[in-house]
């Protein structure tokens, strides 16, 4: 992979990594505050919803994290490394985890009263997104198997 191509992305997870932190952090509890003000009945989720959505963010923040490492190995060229599939897991499983995240929190608000048709919706497409990123990183996963396969293969021809 090129060099400023490995650059560019480890600059973009940064930045997304910084924002996720600050929505985290910042972002989400100031809103989850003004909801709660604003609706008195549903103010009991207040921070159940920052809990959820704290660990949904460190979902996405632990998948950065995990895609710099492979972006590291590749720079390396030890891609093909047993190193690769366990970040690929790591991956897989905060997909799984925040998808479940998603789930939850819709079935909670459904529970209550509190899901309106757009939010059923908007949790709907996210649990969906959730399972096609599940089931590509498993597909990409077999590939990454079949190459590193091959380059073993490969380096007992030579």
């Amino acid at each position: 992979m090129h060099r400023i191509t490995i650059v560019s992305l480890k600059s973009l997870i940064a930045v997304l990594f910084a924002l996720l932190l600050l929505c985290q952090t910042v972002v989400v509890p100031i809103v989850a505050a003004q909801m709660a003000d604003a609706l008195p009945p549903l103010a009991f989720l207040q921070w159940p919803g920052v809990i959820a959505a704290a660990l949904f963010v460190l979902c996405l923040q632990v998948a950065l994290a995990c895609v710099w490492r492979l972006l590291t190995l590749a720079r390396e060229g030890i891609i093909f490394n047993a190193k690769a599939f366990a970040y690929v897991d790591v991956i897989l499983a905060a997909i799984i985890v925040a998808t479940v995240i998603v789930l939850g929190s819709i079935i909670l608000l459904t529970i209550v009263g509190a899901a309106s048709p757009s939010i059923t919706l908007l949790a709907a497409l996210g649990i969906v997104i959730g399972a096609i990123l599940a089931l590509l990183v498993v597909v990409l996963r077999g590939l990454l198997r079949q190459a590193s396969q091959l380059e073993s293969d490969l380096a007992e021809v030579v």
